[in-house]
């Protein structure tokens, strides 16, 4: 086992989870030289209601489907650490596993509406961020309220690997090829 591992934490619902997820999780440990990438299946989002929401097994099975590369890791952690929201995830994280170094991973569409996020100020300023492109949010995340305060802490995209190793606020917006999934139109398909 690799000690001083470089993770990033992709956090979600992931209900159900799909090749989206996947195709994100890959772009980023390539382009920021990830050795792992941790899926944390969130018990409950707290921006989500329950009754939307299929069963804790059943969106780790779902995610361990998806999952298809050595690199991701599914994980229940927040469940066993008793977190709900991001900001006391990523502290109990760095607490528990100070010998890695943390990179915060969210699509665009959560960085237009990132400040309906518990302390997301602190979230800034607690870990990197990446942030990946995904159509058609990336105006409005680029425009958000959380993407104008910090964005004199945006890094080049062609530094992005760099970014694990920079003290927070720090954070790049990655432009990638999009990918169609969505849980959400999963959802309605079914």
């Amino acid at each position: 086992m690799l000690e001083n591992k470089k993770i990033g934490l992709l956090g979600g619902s992931f209900n159900p989870a799909h090749e989206g997820h996947l195709h994100i999780s890959i772009h980023a440990a390539d382009r920021l030289e990830l050795d792992e990438i941790w899926w944390l299946v969130s018990p409950q989002n707290p921006l989500k209601p329950v009754s939307e929401m299929a069963s804790l097994e059943n969106r780790v099975i779902s995610a361990e489907k998806i999952a298809k590369d050595p690199r991701i890791r599914v994980s229940t952690i927040e469940k066993e650490l008793g977190t709900q929201y991001t900001i006391d995830t990523i502290n109990a994280l760095k607490k528990r596993f100070p010998q890695h170094k943390f990179i915060w991973l969210m699509g665009a569409d959560n960085l237009s509406g990132f400040e309906k996020w518990k302390n997301w100020q602190d979230i800034f300023k607690t870990i990197p961020i990446a942030v990946l492109a995904r159509e058609p949010y990336t105006k409005k995340a680029l425009e958000s309220e959380a993407a104008n305060l910090f964005r004199d802490k945006m890094i080049a995209e062609n530094k992005a690997k760099e970014l694990v190793e920079i003290n927070p606020p720090a954070w790049v917006y990655l432009k990638i090829p999009t990918h169609p999934a969505s849980s959400t139109e999963i959802r309605k398909a079914l």
